[in-house]
């Protein structure tokens, strides 16, 4: 039987001396249930968010607990870094949770982590604007009024809130490219 090594899984300057043992992936789309008459409803993709890597794993040996304490120094840091997983496409994640499983002892650490993908456009704080998504400026025809994105604002309750069909707006708004992706302080042109 030929066996597979893998490359061993990496964040930022961390390498883990061995994969973690357990590992799941999460893909998560937000979904809008929008009732209509009859007892019928329509649904709305609100786009995908976040992937989620959820693992388990433990370091054994001498030095087992200071290698926890050294993945741990890398969680207290307050941005975002490369994850490289033997499996997973390599990403930009930050790393939302690590637990520590058991009473450590120095030769045997179990372990559990959490790290969400960011999508194209977050800053440190998640909620950025990527360039391009701020909508006209100057020499804007002054008639037209505009909606500044705030967070949890959609498309579909933009379109509501205003009395604007959807389909207008997505037309008054060629920079966006993804319907279900709106970002904070974004401006959106409602008519």
């Amino acid at each position: 039987m030929n066996s597979v090594i893998l490359s061993p899984m990496r964040f930022k300057n961390f390498v883990w001396p061995h994969n973690p043992r357990v590992y799941s992936i999460t893909f998560e789309r937000k979904m809008a249930v929008h009732k209509i008459p009859f007892g019928r409803h329509r649904l709305q993709s609100l786009g995908q968010t976040r992937r989620v890597l959820k693992g388990q794993g433990e370091f054994a040996g001498e030095g087992a607990y200071d290698t926890f304490k050294k993945l741990a120094s890398v969680f207290y840091e307050e941005t975002p870094g490369v994850l490289v997983h033997p499996v997973w496409m390599t990403t930009t994640a930050w790393f939302a949770a690590l637990e520590l499983r058991q009473e450590p002892r120095r030769d045997y650490v179990a372990y559990s982590f959490e790290f969400w993908e960011t999508v194209e456009g977050d800053g440190e704080d998640g909620l950025s604007v990527p360039d391009g998504a701020q909508g006209a400026g100057a020499g804007e025809d002054p008639r037209s009024r505009w909606h500044t994105v705030a967070k949890g604002d959609t498309l579909w309750e933009i379109a509501r809130r205003y009395r604007v069909e959807l389909g207008r707006i997505v037309e008054l708004n060629p920079d966006i490219r993804n319907p279900s992706l709106i970002y904070v302080g974004q401006r959106v042109r409602i008519s």
